[in-house]
Formats: structure tokens, C-alpha cells, sequence
């Protein structure tokens, strides 16, 4: 709480203290500064009241443009809040066609938030008006954009922007220079391939029991058994597909899946990764025993070697070492980080980059100036140069991204990567049973891991149980499939 406090009143200083810079920078193209107007943002998961969205994206905004009123339109679903509980037979309120539905009424929202899976549905359906014009017209420079934000954006358009976004997050592979030393193998670099990080994994992991270090992993948090959700990060830049573009015919009795499993099981065989942690026979230190509090990070704790963090995690790992004196336990290291592996044959992708704030002016748009001006605002580079040293996730502008608090590391290796292809979530939304048929493949992969099924039988069997649920929901959509989800 006294973090939160410290937090808020640090931004009410940087408003106060940026206040000149940000009013000469915003001043009204037309000139009537008086005039009060209104702009309507539509956000999807937030609200006009919601205070942490507000210091994130527009309160700087309302601080230069006092005569713009900023009028907040949520899509959520509001039935679910404050602990509702809605029907369960009567189906919940899509974001997406809600959103949809606010930008075709009679009060359309002028700017509208969403995520970077809903762009090209909204772009096909000429939902988004086109900003190139707006950009050339105002000379507004987006060449110092990162390019995962700027391609990705562009690519999501065919070429085109019909989007911004101010901040983004990433992910990279961090080392632990301490065992790559002892082991006298040399570090990590950018780009790397997937099979040379997990040759390199092979030659660091050592030791047995409690007392074994291992060569990777896919989150530093202990995931124990359930590596099938890393098949995710791996095959998303492969974009690999589970069932056709319908969701009508199974994709996974294929020789690509065979490799991709076979690949992930054998990590787990030669114990690269991680084993999961048996709580019921890990032993509490003794009183003479030092407790290390950060026990259950692999990578703090020095159990594994390397690990794909995301980019908010830096700044715990950057104190944590910097306090290890004060830290009983805890061995400090040295550390930095690489761009996370790439396949071959997508050698620009990475697997976990998200946009965040991505934001469009709505086609249907009453007050597209004041909204351009909005989007231009909260991209631009005087914002970047506020917000880049205090926003957990980083800003889109390349110049602000700098590590924080002295720290040293390969800070590009979080901006270097374009973002996967993104899912088609429109189709779950629309056949929600779908999520049955990705959980069925879990279920199949356990029984691999468990020895009961070789892996191209288990992925036959996901093909074709697969197949005979996705029949069931073209005949029905919300099909539940209680009594075929039993095992594993």
C-alpha cells in the first residue's frame, strides 16, 4: 500500500513539474483552446473509473487539454462485476460485439482500445479509419518506433496503420553467468535457435536431487509436470495450427507436431528442465539455516541456468542482486539477457510480444480531430520520455528505453523480435467449445509424459477425438463435452 502511495504521488509531481513541456506540446491545432468538446474512448476490460487505467493513459491528456472532457464507454461485460452471477444457461456479452455494436450506434465512440488479436477483424470490417494520412499530414515521426510495435502494427494492416500503441510488453532468455563460468561454456547470444539453446541447456545441467542444476526453462516460476503449455511459446511463431482456419477439421497428425512434442518430452527426459517441487518433502530450514526467500524462482535460487522472463520481472531481479548482501540465503550472480530463441525458419519472430494500449479512431467517429490528436499525444515522444523510466512495460519509442536504476544489460534484446502471428480468437468466441478440444490435447500430452501413450498414437487419438468434437460444436457451438474429457 505505501509502494501505491509513493507510486501515485510521484506521477502527481512529474504532471506538475512537466506541466510547460506538456502544454506547449499540445497546443490545439485549430487554435480554441476554450471551447469545451468531448471525446469518447470505448476501452475493452476497463473503465472510465478506473484509476490505474487513467495514470497509464490519459491523465497527462486531460492535464494539457482541460477543454477536452473524456467520456469512458466499457465493453465488458458488467453482469460480471462486483461478484455477479448471471444466468449460466444464457450466454455472456462478447467484448468484441459489443464493442462492434458501440462503434455502429447513434453515440459512437471516437477512439477505441483493443487487443492486437481484434485488429484485422476490426480492419476487415472498415471499422478503423486509416492513419498514414493523419501522420504524413502532421509529420508525426513513427521511424523511432520499435519495430516489434511499428511491423507489427503494419502487418496486423497489410502495410497500412490503423493503430498505435505507446507500450508493449516482451519477454527475453536470461543466463546466469555464474554457471555458464563453472562450466566454462560460452554465453547466450541474440537470435539464437531454439535447438542450440537446448544443446546449450544440455551442457550446463549437472548434479542430482536437490542439489541439480538445470539447463532451462520456460518461466522461472516452477511449472512443474505441466510443460504443455510452453508447446504455446514454442510453436506461435511456426503458427502452428491445432484445426483449420473453420474449426472444423483437427491439424495435429502431423510429422511438425510430432517433432515439436517429441522435442519438449525429451527436455524433460534428460531433466533440462526443471522437475516440480514436492511440497510435502521440501524441509524448512533448520535454526542455524539461512531461509532463502526467493526459494521457489529457479533462476534466483540458481537451480536453472537460463529462463525466459518477461521484461517487468528485470526490475525485481536488478534489486533482488543489488540487496543480496542483506538477503540471507540468497547467492548473488551476475546475469544478462538475450533476445529469446528463434526456429529457423522464422528466424525475425519471437513468441511472447504483446502490444499494449493499441489504440484506433473509430471509422464512425464524431471528433476525429480531437481523437487523432489524443493518439498522437500519448504516442509521442515527450510521453515516451515520461513514462519511459516509471511503466513496468516498456514504451514504443526506442530512445526511452533505457534500463532503470544503473543497471546494465542487453536492454535490445526486448525490442529486437516482431511479435508471432497472432490467434484468430473470433472463432473461439464464436464456438467457445473449442477451448475443450485445445484442453484435450493437454489431457493426450500428460499420457505421453506418463508413459501410457507414444506420442504419434497420442496425437492421432487428438485428431480424432478432436475431430469428432469439433462435429459437435458445428452442430452447436456451446456443445459441452463433459463426459469425452475423462482421463489423463
Amino acid at each position: 500500500m505505501q509502494k501505491y502511495v509513493k507510486k501515485t504521488v510521484a506521477v502527481s509531481l512529474c504532471v506538475g513539474l512537466m506541466a510547460p513541456t506538456l502544454v506547449a506540446c499540445t497546443k490545439s491545432d485549430s487554435g480554441d483552446s476554450k471551447t469545451e468538446k468531448t471525446l469518447r474512448i470505448a476501452t475493452m476490460g476497463y473503465g472510465g473509473d478506473n484509476e490505474y487505467f487513467r495514470q497509464r493513459f490519459t491523465e497527462l491528456f486531460e492535464f494539457a487539454n482541460p477543454n477536452i472532457k473524456l467520456e469512458f464507454i466499457s465493453t465488458s461485460d458488467d453482469r460480471y462485476m462486483y461478484g455477479g452471477r448471471p444466468d449460466p444457461k444464457e450466454k455472456p456479452k462478447d467484448p468484441m460485439d459489443k464493442l462492434k455494436e458501440e462503434m455502429a450506434g447513434d453515440n459512437p465512440p471516437d477512439v477505441v482500445m483493443f487487443g492486437y488479436d481484434q485488429m484485422p477483424e476490426l480492419i476487415s470490417n472498415n471499422m478503423l479509419k486509416q492513419l498514414d494520412q493523419d501522420i504524413a499530414k502532421d509529420k508525426f515521426d513513427t521511424s523511432d518506433l520499435v519495430p516489434a510495435v511499428i511491423e507489427g502494427i503494419k502487418k496486423a494492416g497489410d502495410g497500412k496503420i490503423y493503430a498505435l500503441a505507446p507500450t508493449f510488453y516482451s519477454s527475453a532468455l536470461i543466463y546466469n553467468k555464474k554457471i555458464f563460468d563453472e562450466a566454462g561454456v560460452q554465453y547466450p547470444t541474440d537470435k539464437m535457435t531454439w535447438d542450440q539453446t537446448f544443446d546449450l541447456a544440455r551442457r550446463l545441467a549437472k548434479g542430482e536431487g536437490e542439489n541439480r542444476k538445470y539447463g532451462f526453462s520456460f518461466s522461472p516460476h516452477n511449472m512443474g509436470d505441466d510443460i504443455f503449455y510452453a508447446t504455446h511459446m514454442y510453436t506461435a511463431p511456426l503458427d502452428l495450427k491445432t484445426f483449420d482456419d473453420k474449426g472444423e477439421k483437427m491439424s495435429v497428425d502431423s510429422d511438425q507436431w510430432e517433432k515439436v512434442w517429441k522435442t519438449l518430452l525429451q527436455l524433460k527426459t534428460e531433466k533440462i528442465l526443471p522437475e516440480p517441487v514436492d511440497f510435502s518433502k521440501r524441509r524448512n530450514p533448520g535454526p542455524n539455516e539461512d531461509y532463502n526467500p526467493f526459494m521457489d524462482d529457479d533462476f534466483l535460487s540458481g537451480r536453472v541456468a537460463m529462463s525466459i522472463v518477461n521484461y517487468y520481472q528485470i526490475g525485481q531481479y536488478t534489486n533482488v542482486m543489488k540487496n543480496a548482501a542483506n538477503i540471507k540465503g540468497l547467492t548473488p550472480f551476475e546475469w544478462d539477457v538475450v533476445t529469446v530463441p528463434v526456429h529457423q525458419e522464422a528466424p525475425e519472430y519471437g513468441g511472447n510480444i504483446s502490444l499494449d494500449g493499441l489504440m484506433g479512431i473509430n471509422a464512425k467517429a464524431q471528433n476525429a480531430e480531437d481523437a487523432w490528436k489524443f493518439i498522437k499525444f500519448i504516442n509521442s515522444e515527450e510521453w515516451a520520455r515520461l513514462k519511459g523510466s516509471s511503466t513496468q512495460n516498456l514504451v514504443s519509442r526506442q530512445k526511452y528505453i533505457k534500463p532503470k536504476d544503473g543497471a546494465e544489460f542487453n536492454i535490445k534484446a526486448f525490442t529486437t523480435l516482431l511479435p508471432a502471428p497472432s490467434r484468430d480468437y473470433k472463432i473461439y468466441r464464436e464456438k467457445p467449445g473449442l477451448y475443450e478440444v485445445e484442453r484435450l490435447g493437454s489431457q493426450k500430452f500428460q499420457q505421453v509424459v506418463q508413459n501410457k501413450l507414444q506420442v504419434r498414437d497420442a496425437l492421432k487419438q487428438w485428431q480424432t477425438e478432436g475431430d469428432a468434437m469439433l462435429q459437435k460444436i458445428k452442430e452447436n457451438p456451446n456443445a459441452q463435452f463433459d463426459s469425452m474429457m475423462q482421463g489423463g
